[in-house]
């Protein structure tokens, strides 16, 4: 790709290094080291502002879904601009985007999600999805139910309802008490909690901790529980094939709504356009942001079923909640051609593919390096768990910053994948081919190998 614009590196550095707070970030090592700066992007590739290539594995945050420049999104969001650059949604006001992404969402979302309001985010996405099931029971004159269960592991953004319902405990370090009246149950993590088990005892053993922690609490006071269908940034975590149909059943079966986080795992990125479809069942709320536009401009939202917007519309009264940007038309009018993209080239599939040849590249890394643990993925979300001894699945400790070492390291051998001390996450562009996939293995694995001897 040919450089657009020449840039000084080293004066875009020093700035950032002394006005910029970078989020989910060491600020320390931040002020001390500054970032890598990245300028241009085709496809699944980024250059940085010194003209070297990398291959953007991880998508941004998990949302380039169809993959940088194309040109078709950014002629419908100047065209957009040009119509009408601003309505909101509130006070009875629409504009034609807002309403057809409305429509074409109840088209291709599973079941009975058929009523939509847009946020700018994941965050605000579940912030309403969770105030929602809140309310729903309010209206129908049960507001006693206002717990909510989540998952340990699970992640579900940082604005203060949704970081009570994360459950990753270095998230909430620092910041006050949290929100009250939420309360969390074990993942379905197979290789940590499920050893020596088949995968339906194991359902068994998290549907038994689920229904005793609906019995201490009381069925009467919970308003839903919230899951990510894949956990993403706790770990990739897959569940087993049967856990979320037994996850229904039971708050059915307890008058308890689910919120499913599409988040991430929405529009193509489990190998079909929603990971609800993944794995067989449909929520009664479901919050979406990120691939809805691939990361071109922000814009999130919440599906919420006939049953919940029936109840919310026949209310005669002010719905007192809402985003300034709630159906932003330039966003809304992205994501219609966005959503295009991911059908007309058949995305899903596309993702389902390229993880199955990146995984089967990686596999070679569990029988051959002592410190990787587990490969394990859907679609194009793929984690390599890392241990320091492989028999007692032992961490690293934290203080020796191994996944500061890999980050670095993957930089260096081409490729931007998120790094933790727990394993390597990887998650391209829908678009990825099997011949990039390999590049991707073959860069993580050169990384492990010289980080983890």
């Amino acid at each position: 790709m040919t450089a657009t614009q020449t840039w000084n590196t080293t004066d875009l550095i020093e700035k950032d290094k002394a006005h910029l707070l970078h989020p989910v970030s060491n600020l320390k090592d931040m002020r001390e080291q500054g970032p890598l700066v990245l300028s241009q992007g085709d496809g699944v590739y980024l250059w940085d502002t010194d003209g070297k290539q990398y291959i953007d594995a991880f998508a941004g945050l998990w949302n380039v879904n169809v993959g940088h420049g194309r040109k078709v999104l950014a002629d419908a969001a100047a065209e957009q601009i040009m119509t009408v650059d601003f309505v909101p949604n509130f006070f009875g006001l629409a504009s034609p985007p807002s309403i057809e992404l409305a429509a074409k969402l109840a088209e291709i979302f599973p079941g009975h999600l058929n009523h939509f309001q847009f946020t700018s985010g994941g965050a605000e996405s579940n912030e309403t999805s969770l105030k929602i099931a809140r309310y729903y029971w309010w209206l129908k004159g049960k507001q006693e139910k206002v717990k909510i269960i989540s998952r340990k592991m699970g992640y579900h953004g940082i604005a203060m309802g949704a970081l009570a319902a994360t459950g990753i405990p270095t998230y909430h370090e620092g910041f006050g008490p949290m929100v009250p009246g939420y309360v969390h149950v074990s993942p379905p993590y197979m290789y940590r909690f499920g050893e020596g088990m088949s995968e339906d005892e194991f359902v068994s053993k998290l549907i038994q901790e689920l229904e005793d922690l609906i019995a201490a609490e009381g069925e009467d006071t919970i308003a839903a529980m919230i899951g990510e269908p894949v956990t993403g940034a706790g770990g990739v975590v897959v569940p087993p094939a049967e856990y979320w149909p037994a996850v229904r059943e039971t708050l059915t079966k307890h008058n308890i709504l689910l919120i499913a986080d599409e988040v991430i795992c929405g529009f193509g990125r489990t190998g079909q356009m929603f990971g609800e479809q993944t794995f067989g069942y449909v929520a009664d709320i479901a919050s979406f942001a990120k691939g809805v536009t691939s990361g071109y401009i922000p814009l999130g939202g919440s599906a919420v079923s006939d049953e919940i917007f029936d109840t919310m519309s026949s209310a005669d009264r002010m719905f007192m909640h809402g985003f300034t940007y709630s159906g932003h038309p330039v966003a809304c009018q992205v994501a219609l051609r966005n959503i295009q993209i991911l059908e007309e080239e058949d995305l899903a599939t596309n993702a389902q593919v390229g993880g199955d040849a990146l995984r089967a590249e990686l596999h070679r890394l569990l029988d051959d390096h002592a410190h990787v643990g587990d490969i394990r993925g859907i679609g194009q979300m793929t984690l390599v768990e890392m241990v320091e001894n492989k028999e007692t699945k032992a961490k690293y400790d934290p203080a020796l910053k191994m996944g500061d070492k890999l980050t670095m390291e993957t930089r260096k051998n081409g490729i931007i994948v998120r790094c933790t001390n727990d394993g390597v996450a990887i998650a391209p562009p829908l678009t990825l081919t099997t011949e990039q996939a390999k590049t991707v293995a073959e860069a993580v694995a050169a990384s492990i190998e010289t980080i983890l001897v």
